[in-house]
């Protein structure tokens, strides 16, 4: 079959090397180089995927996508509130909430939470809570019951059907903040738990929404309301823009206020070892370079014969062009194939790992998550074996145009 005979040189040379053991062996060096380089940025890549898929999916499936606070008196008639919200664009639905801070104590033990009073239909269509709900059901919170995270149920050691005393600072009306009196006290059951896998089970529970205005005395009013969005990543401008366009005063905050912190981190470290990977790609290249040039020093008597046989410099230039290329094409291939191989299979090898040496690389009481998640995407790869033969190309090129400035008559004058 026809090849271009740079092509042709170049394959033969690369041949040749392989018979030099150390040209060979920076020949292989470069190539490993490359190919773990090429791994280690799609892995990299594929879990900060993996996280912010489950950032979407879990965090904000319980943690409102925006909430509006009452700024003075409470919200009234917020069925008309949440119908008026539903109608904005990028708006999937509301919810009304009342939030509520107290202790809850069973036998010797106490524990501080947040308490959201809610509609239990309502909340269902802003929160995916029934989704991590672990014992009893949802559709039981009626009546003085709660909902509580596991994180709450394992530190007072409660479980569905228990009681439990609920401890609510009381301040009357008319008393200054700095002055207390005797707090509330309410025997609730507990109607469900659930298991969310993060630090929201340490701190969270759920009671009916008449049950916290009843608590809280604001009748049928309620001190806030929420909203669920149809893209999670731009509801700072969709909770600025509704509003500026009600018409209560109100807190305006977003998710990315409370968990934003979490984002941002997956997006800095995804940047930093982007950038670190390809510094590494990048010095693996640099060994083609060294390879090259002692392949133009070992081929100078070739490359005054091709010359002197009326060979162009761009032939020469090529041959040693795609000479270097072929390590940094089969370290982006070996190196594809391993990470996208580990990058499917990530989660289920981390776990086997964390199985055999009896540890946790990721605490749910610290992260939002207790397993390390991965997400493949081509765009990704692609990237990266582009960058990969680019850095490889642009480390052939001054070597190969190194050959091309060989004298004949002085190579084979030194020969002779």
């Amino acid at each position: 079959m026809f090849k271009p005979l740079s092509i042709f040189i170049g394959l033969r040379y690369v041949r040749s090397n392989r018979t030099k053991g150390f040209a060979s062996f920076i020949s292989a060096s470069s190539t490993i180089g490359i190919g773990l380089g090429v791994m280690v940025l799609i892995l990299v890549l594929s879990a900060m995927n993996g996280f912010e898929r489950e950032l979407a999916k879990r965090l904000l499936s319980v943690v409102p996508h925006g909430e509006y606070i009452t700024a003075g008196k409470p919200i009234e008639n917020w069925q008309q509130q949440v119908t008026h919200l539903e109608s904005f664009e990028h708006v999937l639905a509301a919810a009304p909430v009342i939030k509520l801070g107290g202790l809850l104590q069973k036998g010797e033990q106490l524990k501080a939470l947040e308490v959201r009073a809610v509609d239990i239909e309502l909340e269902t269509n802003v929160s995916k809570i029934t989704d991590f709900i672990s014992s009893g059901e949802w559709t039981n919170l009626t009546g003085q019951s709660l909902v509580v995270g596991a994180g709450i149920a394992k530190k007072l050691k409660v479980q569905v059907g228990d009681t439990v005393q609920l401890i609510l600072p009381r301040l009357n009306s008319g008393q200054s903040r700095n002055q207390f009196s005797a707090p509330k006290k309410r025997n609730m059951s507990i109607a469900a738990i659930f298991d969310f896998g993060g630090a929201i089970d340490e701190t969270l529970a759920y009671m009916p929404l008449n049950i916290g205005s009843e608590i809280a005395g604001l009748g049928e009013n309620v001190h806030g309301l929420r909203i669920a969005v149809d893209d999670v990543f731009q509801a700072p401008v969709i909770v600025r823009d509704i509003g500026q366009q009600l018409d209560i005063y109100v807190y305006m905050n977003d998710w990315t206020r409370t968990q934003g912190h979490v984002f941002n981190d997956i997006q800095l470290l995804r940047t930093v070892m982007f950038v670190v990977m390809l510094m590494v790609i990048a010095v693996a290249s640099f060994n083609i370079v060294s390879s090259l040039f002692m392949a133009v020093n070992d081929k100078k008597g070739d490359i005054a014969i091709l010359k002197t046989m009326g060979a162009k410099p761009k032939t020469i230039m090529l041959s040693f062009v795609y000479q270097g290329l072929v390590n940094g094409v089969l370290g982006a291939v070996i190196g594809t194939m391993l990470g996208v191989y580990l990058s499917l299979n990530l989660t289920e090898i981390v776990r086997s790992i964390e199985s055999m040496l009896g540890t946790k690389f990721l605490s749910g009481d610290v992260y939002f998550i207790d397993f390390l998640p991965t997400e493949l995407d081509m765009r990704d790869v692609i990237f990266t074996v582009v960058a990969a033969l680019i850095l490889s190309l642009i480390a052939t090129l001054y070597p190969a145009w190194r050959a091309t400035k060989i004298d004949p008559a002085q190579v084979l004058g030194q020969g002779g």
